[in-house]
């Protein structure tokens, strides 16, 4: 394509300084291409960890530097991809605010735009109505199937953004959704594949799969290592049941054996963690010194107990990350950027959060959606230098094998037309795994107990057992390395560790540990000085602290002294005052305490 794209300013030096990977590039020139010059809508769609975010804001940035655009807007799905967008929005030259509420009308002039959450647009529409069509606009919707969540969420956005100037839509992840229900500034075609049955397929203007992805270096290649093991629990009429994961049984006694597997007090966890453990040992000795493992839980619950596991069989304390932290986004960025070799997290760490050491994810959790599947098999595929590898630790259940198995597939987002009286699931369902229930009797079955094996890996959608003849030492420092061990040697060596681990992983108490307090440790704000959000909410922040102790000293309400304030340093209430009228207010309260 001979599409000359736009040059950046001489502001934008940040942006010029970052080279782009060539899909980033071959999708800004399909962009920019003049026979789509007039249409506002653009689908990105690129497998997690290819860039998506970097493309995003060079786009933007080039969009503001011709003038095409004067605002930018991101959508993201969760507040902590809020600041993750701001700050990488900050390192392109661009000041997005991720701090502003629905309690806020206009974005302060010293912003180029804002970063705000799904659930926030659906909250009040005409509130961001009007901030993207005050000024040209760049709207982002990243994840862009979440908009697909309820019908409500769509209708929201679909309001929010139908006058927005351009809409950029991403997504990682192949999303389902009701015919009734499609997603908002995605364009559909009729899908005449046999698959299909009559169905409709969304249309994106830029693909980049995974094994385009793979190929160029982008994501790192994936071993999948199943284990299996014997599970027995108690059902509710108090039989006791034990079964295998990996043989053939109902969809009720699969998933109860799995549920069962999941139990902290079982030997199952302990034993896929201490495989991990020695798949990170191995990572960190040979080449990738920082490789850093994530424990995904199904509930805080577990993970909780997951972390006090990952203590006692590796030595090591966790960082333990829960949604209801409210320093759970300061966890994330300290464990990206630091040498902790585990987090233990329930869904803080599945979308869209950059954790490019992560390179080993153990799956202690129910869920079992492609969608969930891809995303959090997405953070740990992102590569950073060739020879890299990512292993994900997973039960050999039928659900996880065929997901896992499909991951090499490239696919297309489809809407499947649903049979003749029945409802298609719902996308944002996790489908955790059913509980047996009985009426009168036990409201749950109860775990016994539960013990892991090493089963396979999966290597091109095929099941790879240990069936070659133990390997000498020096084989084993290969193990992993992309196309110096076979799927068969790779699968011999990990059989070879597997007794040595069910050793390490007898249950033997260790005193002294604190596992209580695993991951729970207070963790320092990020300081980001520089950046202008950043530099204003640490102004409000002192601002409010001063008015508090003027009020105290003066015996004097609150509102009277932000009222006194507002009419010796005029201009907008602080929430939408630029960093210098902030500044103004901050000495002006300094003279008066």
């Amino acid at each position: 394509m001979s599409t000359t794209l736009p040059a950046l300013s001489h502001a934008s030096g940040a942006a010029a300084a970052r080279p782009l990977r060539a899909w980033q590039h071959d999708a800004l020139e399909a962009y920019f291409d003049p026979a789509r010059e007039d249409c506002a809508d653009f689908l990105v769609t690129a497998t997690p960890g290819a860039g998506k975010t970097t493309f995003a804001l060079t786009l933007a940035r080039r969009l503001l530097d011709s003038r095409r655009v004067d605002r930018v807007v991101v959508v993201a799905p969760t507040d902590h991809l809020r600041t993750q967008w701001a700050d990488a929005a900050h390192r392109m030259g661009i000041e997005l605010d991720p701090t502003m509420s629905n309690a806020v009308g206009p974005v302060r002039p010293d912003m180029q735009g804002y970063v705000t959450t799904y659930a926030q647009v659906a909250g009040h529409p005409m509130l961001h109505r009007a901030r993207a069509t005050a000024k040209r606009s760049l709207v982002v919707l990243d994840e862009i199937h979440h908009a697909g969540d309820g019908l409500s969420w769509g209708e929201a956005v679909r309001e929010a953004f139908a006058d927005a100037r351009r809409r950029l839509s991403l997504t990682g992840t192949p999303f389902r959704t009701k015919v009734d229900e499609r997603i908002p500034f995605v364009s559909y075609v009729e899908d005449d594949s046999p698959e299909s049955e009559g169905g409709l397929c969304s249309r994106a203007d830029y693909t980049y799969g995974y094994r385009q992805a793979l190929a160029d270096g982008v994501v790192r290649p994936v071993v999948f290592a199943a284990y299996t093991g014997t599970s027995r629990w108690r059902n509710s009429a108090g039989e006791v049941i034990a079964a295998s994961l990996t043989e053939p049984s109902t969809k009720s006694v699969e998933a109860l054996a799995w549920r069962t597997a999941l139990d902290p007090r079982g030997d199952w966890v302990p034993h896929v963690i201490a495989a991990m453990d020695e798949r990170l040992t191995h990572l960190r000795e040979y080449g990738m010194h920082d490789a850093a493992g994530l424990v995904l839980a199904s509930d805080q619950d577990d993970a909780r107990a997951y972390a006090k596991i990952v203590q006692r069989v590796t030595g090591e304390k966790p960082a333990l990350i829960l949604s209801d932290d409210p320093k759970a986004s300061a966890k994330i960025k300290e464990f990206a950027e630091g040498d902790q070799r585990y987090a233990v997290c329930v869904r803080m760490i599945s979308e869209g959060v950059d954790v490019p050491r992560a390179a080993c994810l153990a799956w202690m959790t129910s869920y079992r959606t492609p969608l969930f599947f891809a995303q959090a098999v997405g953070r740990v595929v992102r590569a950073r230098t060739r020879g890299e590898s990512a292993t994900v630790f997973l039960p050999a259940v039928r659900p996880l094998l065929a997901l896992a198995a499909e991951l090499e597939t490239d696919r297309n987002h489809v809407i499947a037309a649903p049979a003749p009286g029945e409802a298609l699931p719902d996308p944002g369902e996790l489908d955790a795994l059913p509980v047996e229930r009985a009426e009168g009797g036990p409201k749950e079955f109860e775990a016994l107990e539960a013990q892991a094996e090493f089963a396979h890996v999966l290597h091109g959608g095929r099941a790879v057992t240990a069936g070659l003849q133990p390997l000498d030492s020096d084989a084993e420092d290969f193990l992993g390395l992309p196309g110096l061990l076979s799927p068969e040697q790779t699968a011999a060596l990990l059989a070879q560790r597997d007794a040595e681990i069910r050793k390490r992983t007898a249950r033997v108490e260790q005193p002294g540990l604190d596992l209580d307090g695993a991951g729970t440790e207070d963790v320092p704000e990020p300081a980001e000085e520089d950046a202008t959000w950043h530099t204003a909410a640490l102004l409000r922040k002192e601002i409010h602290g001063l008015v508090g102790r003027v009020a105290a000293g003066r015996q004097m309400p609150h509102a009277s002294v932000y009222a006194k304030l507002r009419s010796a340093v005029p201009g907008p209430p602080s929430a939408s005052a630029p960093v210098e009228l902030l500044r103004r207010r901050r000495d002006h309260l300094l003279t008066l305490v």
